[in-house]
Formats: structure tokens, C-alpha cells, sequence
């Protein structure tokens, strides 16, 4: 008994439909491609020229590979600008503005969005009206107010002020996520005999957690790269952060820049795996509390 085969025939297209070109979709690629090598050269060039010196820095072979590749540039950046106590200084201020910073939003959110008390709309307006100010154009009022309460060569006089300039985000992306939740989590907790204090911690701050997470991310990557301030208030060796460490590498007459770039590296890194590890969340938050706002 023979057996026939049945060639099986694409299915009709819908009428009015038009297929999707494949040269926009080269085209769109191509955009991406040429886009994502942009963006990487920066770090490409960090790194070879971290390894490579002077004369290949400045002429001989600028965007190359390196012809030599001297890793005693890393060994010199570690060894002679105390790049580990940097590294720890820069770790210590940024762990500490990300605590200040997540609890004062998420709690001064809660405050303005879910509890009813007069003011609370004005205060949310005066919240945001941080947004607007630079935060270099306050150094000057700063400085002197760290000058008198004697906090001048502390950690604090970091921490401070960089978790009263990022209080202002902060809130703006704790309120998008926070209105989205409802408000009947709220009552059926006030029911079952939760105060304020309760319904914060048992309901709200779970589900904030997303929202955390984003202002944390934020507020890492603001006062891990800030330089003036660290380089303003902070004149201790001891007590410098990592932008300033590799400030410090450079000479008064010649610099060798292998070593800076070799510190540039190194300052880079924690940036760079905030990026690769959790790039997604940042994406997924700011689009969320874009869309629940």
C-alpha cells in the first residue's frame, strides 16, 4: 500500500496584512548594533589603556590592544594611591546614604500618600522641588553649615548630603509604586488591630520592595561617581573616597596614566556589575512606577 505525502501549504495571510520587510529589520540591527558599540568603546578603552603606557597612550597605539601588557599598573594603583582604604571609604559612605536614603523615602511616602493630614500635598510639592536644585550649586552653604557643627573630614559629612539630595527621587519613584497599591490592604489591616506602624511594615514594605530596590540602585550610582563634594569636605587621606584617590594618582609635572586608568578600572567594576546583574530591574521599575504614576 502506497503512502502519499501531503505537502503542507503556509497558511493564507489575512487580508489587508502586509509582510514585514526584512531590510527594516536589518536596518534596526544594524542601529542597535552600531549603538551598543558605542556605549561599550568607553569601557573598551578604559581597560586597554589601564594596561598599556604613556607613549602608547598618546600615539603610538591609542585604541589598540596593548602591545605589552603592563599589569604592573594595577599593582602600582593598589599599592601607591591606597586604593583599598578608597575603595572602603567609598563602600562605607555608600552603604550608609542607601540605608538613609530607602527608609526616609519609603517612610515619608507612606506618610504623604497614605495617611490623611493637612499639609501633606504642599510637603509632597516641597519634596519635589529638590529635583530642581543642582547639587553643586550648594556647596558653598554646605560647607559652611558642616564648618560649624565641626562634621568636616567625617563620613557624615557625605552621607548627609547625599541622602538629602537623593530623598527627592527617591520619593518620586516610592509615590508611583505605592499609589498602585490598594487601599483596602490598608483597612483590613487597621481592622485586625495594626496601628500605623503596623500596616507599614507587615503590608506596605513588602510590596515596595521593587521600588526599594530601584531607589537603591539610584541612589548607589549617584554617590559612588559624586567627586566634589568628597573632594571638598573630605581633606583627610584616610577618610577619601575612590574619585578622589584617582584624582590623587595624577603628578604635579608628569603623571604615568597607566596607574590611573588601572584605578579607573577598579572604581568601575562595582558599577559595571550593578549594570550587568540587575540592569533588568532598574528597566522594569522605572517603567512600572512610570505607568502606575
Amino acid at each position: 500500500m502506497s503512502t502519499a505525502t501531503v505537502k503542507k501549504s503556509n497558511p493564507p495571510m489575512a487580508a489587508g496584512a502586509k509582510p514585514k520587510p526584512a531590510a527594516s529589520k536589518i536596518a534596526v540591527y544594524v542601529v542597535l548594533i552600531l549603538w551598543a558599540f558605542i556605549s561599550l568603546f568607553p569601557v573598551y578603552w578604559m581597560l586597554t589603556f589601564s594596561l598599556k603606557t604613556n607613549p602608547e597612550i598618546f600615539g603610538e597605539n591609542v585604541i589598540g590592544l596593548p602591545k605589552y601588557w603592563v599589569w604592573g599598573n594595577y599593582t602600582r594603583a593598589l599599592n601607591t594611591g591606597d586604593m583599598p582604604r578608597y575603595f572602603l571609604n567609598s563602600v562605607i559612605v555608600a552603604v550608609a546614604t542607601i540605608l538613609i536614603t530607602l527608609l526616609a523615602s519609603v517612610m515619608a511616602t507612606y506618610a504623604m500618600t497614605r495617611l490623611e493630614w493637612k499639609g501633606s500635598k504642599r510637603m509632597h510639592k516641597f519634596f519635589m522641588l529638590g529635583l530642581t536644585i543642582p547639587i553643586h550649586a550648594s556647596i558653598v552653604p554646605l560647607y559652611t553649615t558642616l564648618a560649624k557643627l565641626k562634621m568636616l573630614n567625617s563620613y557624615f559629612a557625605l552621607i548627609i548630603p547625599y541622602s538629602a539630595f537623593s530623598l527627592s527621587m527617591g520619593i518620586l519613584i516610592s509615590v508611583g509604586f505605592m499609589g498602585d497599591i490598594p487601599y483596602d490592604l490598608d483597612e483590613a489591616c487597621f481592622l485586625d488591630g495594626c496601628g500605623v506602624w503596623g500596616t507599614f511594615v507587615r503590608i506596605i514594605a513588602p510590596l515596595m520592595m521593587p521600588a526599594v530596590a530601584t531607589v537603591g540602585i539610584y541612589t548607589f550610582l549617584q554617590c559612588w561617581n559624586e567627586l566634589m563634594f568628597a573632594n571638598v569636605f573630605i581633606s583627610k587621606d584616610s577618610l577619601k573616597t575612590l574619585p578622589v584617590g584617582v584624582q590623587a594618582l595624577s603628578g604635579q609635572y608628569t603623571t604615568d596614566w597607566g596607574p590611573i586608568g588601572a584605578a579607573l578600572s577598579i572604581a568601575t567594576v562595582p558599577t559595571l556589575l550593578v549594570y550587568v546583574f540587575l540592569s533588568k530591574q532598574i528597566q522594569d521599575s522605572f517603567i512600572a512606577g512610570a505607568v502606575k504614576g
